[in-house]
């Protein structure tokens, strides 16, 4: 429900809503927007939610926000997994999911100008009717919007051989929290004039600024494209196999890990029968003009570890096993509250960090479930515990603080990337140290001295 009355909340709060054009204070909308798919459950509801449908909209938010002292708590289409859209008592929700709008998409130039609400999906279909398509594709592509995207500099399976959202963003348009416009970077594939602030502003989390407009970087689709799966005995066989492809010295477009105890909730979820083929599964794809003969190069790498490989002979069958590894976690959302773990260890001891989480489930009781990133060292250990249960504390909390000392002792990192938000803070001084800390406290003093744009998360 949306109204132009005063909301009932005082304060600056209501304040700024009763300003702004398109807002709510309805406890079912406040409900919807007070948190993201991490698992967090906020203590309480934010005061009101500010509903941008333009940039003009977004610059009045953030001015009253500043000239009230309000915090303001930027929110695309909620899928994140590290709470860093969480919202509660005295916060503002800043909602951009209506700005989602593709302005521009030029095939010569292979760039695409967008809107933050804009899904990931819709760019994608918009790009293959060019012959194009958008590179970072995380699991929830159907869902997840471009803005989230880039706040947590989102990856995905194709980031093995395209890399995270990073790679593919040219330029940003962005609010900043004194509601001045900033335009970082350029339309040209290079270009090293000043500071990167683009960089800067890809995986801040909303903390320097809301993103209003990004021109990102558009690709040729794949000539020819791959697909192959194998099984394994155990999950420590497939991570070995996924060495033994980067030891083989091809790039995979993707190569996706997943344990047993997932491919169970996979097939209960999905009617199939992965389980029964073995104790892990894991999902290689090649592409463009020497996909085959990459692919053959892949197979000839696994097969010493599997008990079985596929090859995807047709596009449906290649679809079906994509399907299956992105419904993974919504699988596992039917099991019980899931906290979805992001962790990030040197390739080459992929083997060592499954079998540590396994030792972790093990020692405390909480149950995890691996799927990988296998290309990038990049893992998802899901903790998943009933549903009256919490994913922040006791044991879980145990369990999530064992995985990030496991990947620091093995060369690695806490997130590759869903982002700090507030989950993971309690062990970010463990591994960026107390001088790159305070350097970045100093950024984001500087470009927001009050401290109003998404106070708590990140850093």
């Amino acid at each position: 429900m949306e109204t132009d009355a005063v909301p009932a909340i005082a304060g600056p709060a209501a304040e700024l809503l009763a300003a702004c054009r398109s807002t709510s204070t309805d406890p079912a909308d406040r409900a919807a927007a007070a948190t993201d798919r991490s698992g967090f459950v906020p203590a309480s509801l934010p005061d009101g939610v500010v509903y941008a449908e333009s940039v003009d909209d977004v610059v009045e938010a953030v001015r009253l926000a500043a000239s009230h002292g309000v915090p303001l708590v930027p929110r695309g289409a909620g899928t994140g997994l590290a709470a860093a859209s969480s919202a509660g008592a005295g916060e503002v929700v800043l909602d951009l999911s209506r700005m989602n709008r593709i302005l521009d998409l030029d095939p010569v130039e292979q760039t695409a100008v967008v809107e933050p609400g804009v899904l990931n999906a819709e760019l994608n279909a918009a790009a293959a009717g060019h012959g194009l398509f958008y590179a970072p594709d995380p699991a929830s592509t159907a869902i997840c919007s471009i803005g989230g995207n880039i706040a947590t500099n989102a990856g995905g399976m194709r980031c093995a051989k395209y890399g995270v959202t990073r790679e593919s963003v040219l330029g940003l348009r962005v609010v900043l929290a004194d509601g001045r416009e900033l335009r970082t970077g350029r339309r040209t594939i290079k270009g090293v004039t000043g500071y990167d602030l683009t960089a800067l502003m890809i995986g801040s989390e909303g903390t320097l600024g809301v993103v209003v407009e990004a021109t990102l970087r558009l690709r040729p689709a794949p000539i020819t494209t791959a697909t192959a799966a194998a099984f394994f005995p155990d999950v420590a066989a497939a991570a070995a196999a996924a060495s033994a492809v980067i030891a083989a010295r091809i790039q995979p477009s993707l190569l996706e890990l997943v344990d047993g105890p997932t491919l169970e909730a996979i097939d209960l979820a999905l009617g199939t029968d992965y389980r029964r083929r073995g104790g892990a599964f894991l999902l290689g794809q090649t592409d463009g003009f020497g996909a085959r003969a990459e692919m053959d190069v892949l197979a000839g790498a696994v097969e010493p570890f599997a008990t079985e490989v596929l090859r995807a002979d047709d596009p449906v069958a290649a679809e079906a096993l994509l399907t299956a590894r992105r419904e993974a976690i919504p699988s596992l959302e039917k099991l019980g509250r899931v906290s979805i773990g992001d962790i990030g260890v040197p390739r080459g001891r992929l083997a060592e960090a499954v079998t540590g989480l396994h030792e972790i489930s093990e020692r405390t009781g909480v149950r995890i479930f691996t799927i990988a990133h296998a290309a990038d060292g990049n893992l998802h250990p899901m903790i998943v515990v009933r549903p009256d249960q919490s994913v922040t504390e006791g044991p879980a909390k145990t369990a999530l603080g064992e995985m990030f000392h496991l990947a620091k002792r093995l060369g690695g990192t806490l997130t590759g990337e869903h982002g700090v938000g507030l989950l993971k803070r309690d062990w970010l001084r463990d591994e960026l140290g107390d001088v790159s800390l305070d350097v970045q406290h100093a950024i984001r003093r500087a470009l927001d001295p009050q401290g109003i744009l998404n106070p708590g998360k990140a850093i």
